[in-house]
């Protein structure tokens, strides 16, 4: 039997800073997620055996590569611990998870330092979104859009309404949702932010447009900010008590799924499939099936990508919470509440607490870890006890999802 990876701790910057505003860079950044995160998880620093690091755009944003060296620049106690940085995209979080477990999983080490870091919001909108638009198949589609991931998920709209139908009142419900739930989260980017009701609706005034049918309370933020957790082995917990006695919370399972760049490719490939993007419920699948999960109402909680709040869409049926082209049930039965049926981005997701792209899977087993352990603070979800999470790389170019258990 292969070792289990374990989660004893972690760390989240505050989404709503300004980096570059306080005249800081990733070294300032990188200082202070993995002081932080080796102390949130009480293992000493002498005990990592190797470290993962996800991050997308770092030289696009701020010319500075080779992040995986970083660490130990910052903690000179890490000087020769092998390390490497891992993009893939806004997936990128979950490839340097999905590394340090294997490796943990193989025997190769005992303890891994996983971080989740980026910079984006010391260039002006415009540029940011040329730089993000990277992941996308350049030369080969997007053309004609202003703004690249708009326009992509204004076609997976498209998409849906062609295939099922689609009132954008649910869409933009789900927007609303995330942002009320990242009020209850210390780190949300917007949690201090002010909307009216019309924030949410087709008014053009108070709600634009950004590309079709997506408006700017739909999108997902651009986002300075770090997240880090400390993985370790069943070996090491049985040789060190007193981390084994803390709160600590199990991957139970994962699915990693890779398709080719285009939207174009995918939503052809899929035209006879229930499901528009049938991978991701492939990935999700996988995840459940190495967990033991019969289906998605064996989970407390979701974690998922909701870049644009159509992509968290797509992702609840995709999920099972309803059949496929349904997703609008579970939005107006209140199914994902925070008390409801399956509770959905109780952090505030990406719309409601900020997406720092490479950060952002780390992010999601860090809340996963939080609400398997009872830690969550206000966005708690009671008795959560296994949580699910997806996170996505483009246009679901790359797909992870993880199942998290915990012992309290």
């Amino acid at each position: 039997m292969p070792e289990s990876a374990w989660i004893v701790g972690g760390y989240q910057t505050d989404f709503a800073r300004n980096i570059a505003r306080e005249n800081a860079g990733f070294t300032e950044l990188f200082g202070e997620t993995v002081h932080a995160t080796l102390e949130a998880a009480a293992v000493p620093v002498d005990d990592i055996g190797v470290i993962h690091v996800g991050n997308a755009f770092g030289q696009l944003f701020t010319g500075q590569g080779q992040l995986g060296g970083m660490p130990a620049t910052v903690e000179p106690a890490l000087w020769e611990r092998p390390a490497v940085r891992h993009e893939a995209a806004c997936a990128s979080g979950s490839m340097a998870v999905l590394a340090a477990t294997a490796e943990i999983e193989a025997g190769r080490y005992d303890v891994a330092l996983v971080i989740g870091a980026e910079i984006e919001r010391n260039v002006k909108g415009d540029l940011a979104a040329q730089h993000l638009g990277a992941a996308a198949h350049i030369g080969h589609e997007g053309a004609e859009a202003t703004y690249m991931w708009p326009y992509m998920f204004h076609l997976l709209g498209e998409e849906y309404d062609r295939r099922y139908g689609l009132d954008d009142r649910y869409v933009h419900a789900i927007a609303e949702l995330n942002i009320r739930n990242g009020r209850r989260n210390p780190n949300a980017q917007t949690r201090a932010w002010s909307f009216t009701d019309a924030s949410f609706t087709d008014d053009d005034e108070a709600n634009p447009r950004i590309e079709g049918r997506v408006r700017r309370t739909d999108c997902g933020l651009v986002t300075d900010g770090a997240a880090g957790i400390v993985l370790v082995s069943g070996r090491y917990l049985a040789a060190h008590p007193d981390v084994a006695a803390r709160p600590r919370a199990e991957i139970l399972g994962w699915g990693h799924r890779t398709v080719g760049l285009s939207l174009g490719q995918k939503l052809a490939r899929s035209a006879d499939d229930p499901y528009v993007l049938p991978h991701v419920r492939n990935a999700i699948r996988d995840a459940f099936d190495r967990a033991h999960v019969h289906d998605v109402f064996d989970i407390d909680a979701i974690e998922t990508h909701d870049c644009f709040s159509m992509t968290e869409y797509a992702a609840i049926d995709h999920f099972g919470i309803t059949g496929p082209g349904e997703s609008w049930k579970a939005v107006e039965g209140g199914d994902l509440e925070i008390g409801g049926r399956i509770p959905v981005n109780p952090s505030g997701g990406l719309i409601g607490g900020g997406h720092p792209v490479g950060a952002t899977g780390v992010r999601m087993l860090l809340d996963s870890y939080k609400q398997v352990t009872g830690r969550a603070g206000d966005y708690q979800v009671e008795g959560a006890k296994r949580v699910a999470t997806l996170n996505i790389g483009g246009s679901t170019t790359t797909t992870a999802s993880f199942v998290v258990g915990g012992v309290a």
